[in-house]
């Protein structure tokens, strides 16, 4: 009988599920440093080696089954790198003498820029120099690409550019107190590109890991802790895992509670993200994400507004005096009841000023206002499908000449909007098995606002 274990058999099957694709990383220079500079600190992984995936990119694939409930991985305490790393380190007595305390997070990330120039001479260089050299969260996204996100989240992605430069700027003085440690000018070494780098090591990469509240830091929680080499593992929504630091072992470990196949890339889960969220916060976004939803701002409710309605004013102090003009979205099942009884509402005629606050507690309306609202949220639907319409129609044309961050920046861009359509598209047709056979389709080329 034929072995059919091989190498191409595997690949077959492999290509039949409709697996990723994988090349190991394990043979190449820095990962081997990794692995070395881990193992003298009491680390070591038989079962996970590095790999890079045609969908995820950089991660870790098993080399044998991870059965469920196994220990993934076992990271010891002296390979996560803390505020007690920090402390501890050339740069403890500088942090310790300042006033007012610098946060946990400008601690990390001021130890970060300095390793990093440090190069060779660091203590953390291997794990420095698997870093990613850039980031795809908005925070790296020019102006051009940033119009690009939908409304909602180009105002959060706004606001956290806002908050970074101002973490920056405020940082400033204790930067300069550090200038005795290089023999450099410290305005060379930690400049908001270098800033920006190890805000986003930090932001996309710690762990939760609460420490005992140190006196020279600030009251900020301190609550993170980069871990190297585990944090080479990629995000799945439908992956379960516990994670956390183990007192016993003095380990910060991740058990797998479905298992991983062998050959295949072994995933965790940071939590119950919509892709919006992922892409703010970690600069990608997850096909298929059961946690996805395309949300309405308040701004866009205009498009299917009655602007004769006298009570229009009054009904949205109301919404808004109810905290219901939040959380509006479009999901796979359709528009979210929150969003369809705020519609309901702003439905209703002057005569049913009564029934406002039953209404927000889930009545039921007349069928002559449920229709109405059922428009009302078919327009919603295809001005958001507009819009990202038009965004993936200008895609080509910006990518034409872009330099490989901002293809990145663009693919991710690229990748939210498709995500959001099919959820769109799957809400039309949600939309439409609600109304009467006999009323028509809602047409596309609604009429746009502006926002």
């Amino acid at each position: 009988m034929k072995n059919s274990s091989g190498r191409r058999s595997r690949k077959k099957r492999r290509k039949k599920r409709g697996d990723a694709c994988s090349v190991t990383l394990s043979h190449e220079a820095p990962f081997v440093s990794l692995r070395r500079w881990l193992e003298k600190k009491g680390f070591s992984s038989r079962y996970l080696i590095p790999a890079s995936f045609s969908d995820t990119g950089r991660g870790l694939m098993a080399t044998k089954p991870i059965k469920a409930n196994d220990l993934l991985i076992s990271l010891p305490e002296r390979c996560l790198l803390t505020t007690g790393t920090v402390l501890k380190s050339y740069m403890g007595e500088y942090i310790k003498r300042w006033q007012p305390p610098v946060s946990p997070l400008v601690a990390l990330c001021s130890f970060l820029i300095a390793e990093r120039h440090f190069g060779d001479a660091s203590e953390w260089g291997p794990y420095i120099e698997v870093l990613p050299k850039s980031y795809t969260c908005p925070v790296y996204f020019s102006d051009d690409i940033m119009e690009l996100l939908p409304y909602g989240l180009q105002n959060k992605a706004a606001d956290q550019r806002e908050q970074f430069q101002e973490l920056y700027s405020s940082s400033q003085p204790f930067f300069l107190s550090l200038q005795p440690l290089f023999t450099q000018p410290i305005e060379d070494l930690f400049t908001q590109d270098a800033f920006r780098w190890a805000w986003s090591s930090v932001n996309t990469r710690t762990v939760y890991m609460e420490h005992v509240q140190s006196d020279f830091l600030s009251r900020e929680k301190d609550v993170l802790a980069l871990a190297p080499y585990l944090d080479l593992l990629n995000h799945c929504p439908k992956v379960q895992v516990e994670a956390g630091f183990n007192k016993l072992t003095r380990c910060y470990e991740i058990r797998s509670i479905q298992g991983c196949r062998k050959f295949q890339q072994a995933f965790i889960c940071y939590g119950p993200h919509d892709n919006q969220r992922l892409l703010l916060e970690y600069g990608f976004v997850a096909p298929g994400n059961q946690h996805s939803v395309v949300y309405v701002d308040v701004g866009l409710l205009k498009v299917c507004l009655n602007e004769g309605d006298k009570q229009l004013r009054q009904k949205l102090l109301f919404l808004k005096d109810n905290d219901f003009l939040k959380n509006l979205t479009f999901g796979i099942d359709g528009p979210s009841w929150r969003l369809m009884t705020v519609l309901k509402l702003l439905s209703l005629k002057p005569e049913q000023y009564a029934s406002w606050k039953s209404v927000l507690l889930g009545a039921a309306v007349s069928q002559d206002t449920e229709e109405r609202c059922i428009h009302k949220a078919q327009m919603l639907c295809q001005h958001l499908s507009d819009d990202n319409i038009s965004v993936l129609k200008r895609l080509p044309q910006l990518k034409d000449g872009a330099d490989q961050a901002q293809l990145e920046q663009l693919g991710v861009v690229e990748g939210l909007r498709r995500e959001e359509q099919a959820i769109l598209e799957r809400s039309k047709e949600v939309l439409q098995s609600l109304l009467p056979e006999s009323l028509p389709r809602q047409q596309d080329g609604i009429r746009k606002t502006e926002r």
